[in-house]
């Protein structure tokens, strides 16, 4: 299991301090929110880049539906050769409630879900670094052999890691989620409403049984979980941990979203990820 810690605030300085400061401290994976309007992830996103060097770095999320695929395939790709291939892209429908309504965004489920799949289709498509043609619903491309500039395609192979919210167990959106690398579990309550909190384990290893009986690649696939443990306290932060990864999570995303106080913030980062299966 690898593990992230994902920055709850905080401006593009900050991004960069404390992402050196969780690579120093053994985190995996360092990650950010990519609001509607507010601080840019991709800017924070890149000037960790330039103070790191091994740690991955990504949003927790981007809600691509709501943004010109173009563009986003435009910064993902110029951050994946700044950074030498250590992108990964969180993607989802995103939370109305963070401004979609007051910015004039789309906020019916069903065409947000449209978007997001197309959107999908031409990131990738735009990542292949050849001339690139979409013709779909909300979206339409063209672009021919002599198109001025096209820019390099990612560092990594065959694409930039896509991790893509799953709603379980809705097997449309679940089957989304396996088309491309990885898995952000989301929970259905039986109101027909995401639950609030985690998926439990043995939700996970309902999700991983599903994930290996339907998933028809061969490339690696991750299960990501976020959450919290206490930095002070290993075997507890083990004891929750373990049946994630017992259960097949190979993600554990540390958020610390409701915590305002950004020295707090830093002391956990530097109390590292939790231990290992065998590290206590």
């Amino acid at each position: 299991m690898k593990f992230g810690f994902v920055l709850p605030k905080g401006d593009a300085q900050t991004a960069a301090q404390f992402a050196r400061l969780a690579e120093e401290s053994g985190w995996d994976g360092f990650f950010v929110w990519e609001p509607v309007w507010g601080i840019d992830a991709w800017v924070c996103l890149s000037a960790a880049a330039m103070v790191t060097e091994h740690i991955r770095l990504g949003t927790m999320l981007t809600p691509l539906s709501r943004m010109r695929p173009w563009k986003l395939a435009s910064e993902t790709a110029t951050l994946d050769n700044l950074s030498n291939g250590r992108v990964i892209l969180s993607v989802g429908l995103g939370a109305v409630d963070t401004g979609f309504a007051e910015f004039g965004e789309i906020t019916n489920r069903g065409e947000r879900a449209e978007l997001l799949d197309e959107g999908l289709e031409i990131l990738t498509g735009l990542w292949s670094g050849v001339p690139y043609h979409h013709s779909g619903k909300h979206y339409r491309l063209n672009l021919k052999e002599d198109f001025f500039q096209l820019p390099p395609p990612p560092v990594q192979k065959p694409r930039i890691p896509i991790w893509v919210v799953g709603a379980w167990p809705r097997e449309k959106s679940m089957r989304r989620a396996l088309q491309y690398d990885g898995l952000l579990p989301n929970v259905m309550g039986e109101d027909g409403k995401i639950r609030m909190g985690p998926p439990t384990a043995e939700e996970i290893h309902q999700m991983n049984e599903f994930i290996t009986t339907n998933r028809n690649h061969d490339t690696p696939f991750d299960i990501i979980v976020e959450g919290e443990t206490p930095g002070a306290d290993l075997e507890k932060a083990r004891a929750i941990v373990n049946p994630y990864r017992e259960a097949g999570a190979t993600w554990w995303i540390e958020a610390l979203w409701d915590e305002p106080d950004l020295e707090r913030v830093s002391s956990r980062i530097k109390q590292g990820p939790p231990p290992g299966e065998s590290d206590i």
